[in-house]
């Protein structure tokens, strides 16, 4: 359930730390490339995502940032095993013990979080927001979001989640009371999911591709003083200065920099980057990959994003709104603090 520690080693210059490889892809996009989506499947990401919050805490350990996209499959088999990945905002806890500081992921935080006192309840609530999603294929508390849970989900399975998200941490069940509750479910039955779920799925998945695409028009809207060092950079790495970063020119740069990165690691971060998919890094996609969240919180920039999506004009003030609530969420696994610990 979690990912290992293969080795670590020490040389002149920096601790390198070996981990498992889970090549089978993240949890939302396995089930979205498969196409296909059982209860009982559910069932078992459940069980699996609510022992990993028990297994934690037995341990002491809260984990800070459950979401999505920190449960990735060892390989690509049907019945592969999924574990738990990034642990860099967890920490450790003992019993009564509250914490202050704000971090996780917008979807995901619990309540208390943000009101700065809170225990290991939270990783309960991260995790009943997860379920949620497997469930109806939206996450809780968005318009319409309470009635698609009761398309084909059983009372127990509704019953769980709920519990799992009570406002109060002191009424929200425990993780080992949640892992509990996942058993006495019993067997879930084998049949496809109704085709709305995967199709919502989808569309939240599809999400990050919409702030990828914000980010590419606010970078486009920064002054010279905002992007310094940023443009020397894209210039170094642009080597025939054509005005876009190939996949070798990335490699070389990167290698420049001082990062050994494997060639499937840079394929990874070239996809990542290349918004517009035409195989190369443009100079604006290149600001948007390593522009920090304080630069672009700015109503000017905000506003300039929105004009971009908006062309119709309708319903500025609203939307613009909601662009601010966006800000904070675009880079995914951000801090929600000033303090940010990670970007």
């Amino acid at each position: 359930m979690l990912y290992l520690l293969k080795g670590a080693y020490e040389d002149a210059m920096a601790v390198h730390v070996v981990m498992e490889l889970c090549a089978g892809g993240e949890l939302f996009d396995r089930i979205i490339q498969r196409g296909h989506y059982t209860e009982r499947k559910a069932a078992e990401l459940t069980r699996t995502i609510v022992g990993v919050v028990e297994a934690c805490h037995s341990l002491g350990v809260m984990h800070r940032d459950l979401k999505p996209e920190n449960f990735l499959f060892v390989n690509e088999k049907e019945d592969s095993l999924l574990k738990t990945i990034d642990f860099g905002l967890s920490i450790f806890f003992k019993p009564g013990e509250r914490f202050s500081d704000v971090v996780g992921s917008p979807y995901y935080v619990a309540p208390e979080v943000l009101k700065k006192r809170y225990g290991p309840e939270a990783d309960v609530w991260s995790a009943g927001v997860i379920v949620y999603i497997l469930l109806s294929g939206v996450p809780p508390f968005w318009a319409g979001a309470d009635s698609t849970l009761g398309l084909v989900f059983s009372e127990s399975a509704k019953d769980l989640v709920r519990r799992m998200l009570i406002r109060d941490p002191r009424r929200r069940l425990t993780a080992h009371e949640a892992t509990l509750g996942c058993q006495e479910d019993g067997v879930a039955p084998d049949k496809p999911l109704d085709s709305a779920v995967l199709s919502r799925l989808k569309q939240f998945s599809a999400m990050n591709k919409f702030k990828k695409m914000a980010l590419r028009v606010i970078a486009e809207t920064l002054s010279e003083e905002e992007i310094a060092g940023l443009k020397e950079m894209f210039k170094m790495i642009d080597t025939d200065g054509s005005g876009h970063i190939t996949f070798e020119e990335l490699k070389a740069g990167l290698k420049r920099f001082g990062a050994n990165l494997k060639e499937s690691e840079i394929y990874d971060l070239m996809h990542a980057a290349d918004v517009d998919n035409s195989g190369t890094i443009d100079y604006g996609e290149f600001i948007a990959a390593t522009l920090h969240l304080n630069k672009i919180e700015r109503d000017d920039h905000l506003f300039a994003a929105f004009s971009y999506f908006d062309k119709g004009w309708k319903v500025a003030t609203l939307l613009q709104m909601n662009f601010k609530k966006l800000a904070r969420s675009l880079d995914g696994g951000c801090s929600l603090g000033r303090n940010d610990q990670r970007s």
